[in-house]
């Protein structure tokens, strides 16, 4: 078993991004997919060549939330992510052409450098907007905004009612009191 746990999974294909598990997860652990892409994850990146760690979560224990297949990362994370389990550590070995190619990043980075991530994966999690319970939520408030609409229309229509009537009264006060001049001194001020 625990030779299983060391072997080594070429994922790229080419050698260019190479996996190791060193903890395994449970076997019912939920793995990232198209309904689940956002990642939450700890990580430690050290130097192939020099060991030297260059970038860690684990001395302020933050966690790194990104989201898969948007290119967000470096193309070895999109690759390896998707093939771990939620609670599982691996090793990923990432040649160049999967991290920073020529360029490196400066100055932690030297150009061509091969790096060596170990990575947990802590979660996986919908993107906003996207879960079940999510797309009820945007109906719900679709049929608010519907109701909204129509409750204003409603409303308008009411107001133009108004204006009519309002507008019916007022021509009718005119018509009184032109009726009250004709008929001589009557104080037509009833209606």
């Amino acid at each position: 078993m625990a030779a299983a746990a060391a072997e080594c999974i070429d994922l790229s294909g080419d050698g260019g991004v190479m996996k190791t598990i060193v903890k395994r997860a449970k076997p019912d652990a939920i793995v990232p997919s198209e309904n689940l892409p956002l990642v939450d994850v700890h990580y430690e990146g050290t130097l192939a060549e020099t060991g030297e760690v260059f970038d860690t979560t684990h001395e302020d224990n933050t966690i790194f939330t990104f989201e898969l297949g948007k290119g967000s990362v470096i193309k070895a994370w999109d690759i390896a992510l998707r093939t771990m389990k939620v609670g599982e550590v691996a090793k990923i070995t990432c040649k160049s052409d999967y991290a920073y190619g020529t360029a490196g990043s400066p100055p932690e980075i030297p150009p061509d450098a091969t790096l060596i991530f170990e990575v947990e994966l802590v979660a996986c999690r919908p993107r906003k907007g996207s879960s079940l319970a999510s797309v009820s939520d945007e109906r719900a408030r679709l049929d608010e905004l519907k109701r909204q609409r129509e409750m204003a229309a409603a409303q308008k229509e009411e107001e133009k009612k108004k204006r009519e009537e309002a507008k019916a009264a007022a021509a009718a006060r005119i018509q009184a009191k032109m009726d009250s001049k004709k008929g001589g001194k009557g104080k037509g001020k009833g209606k």
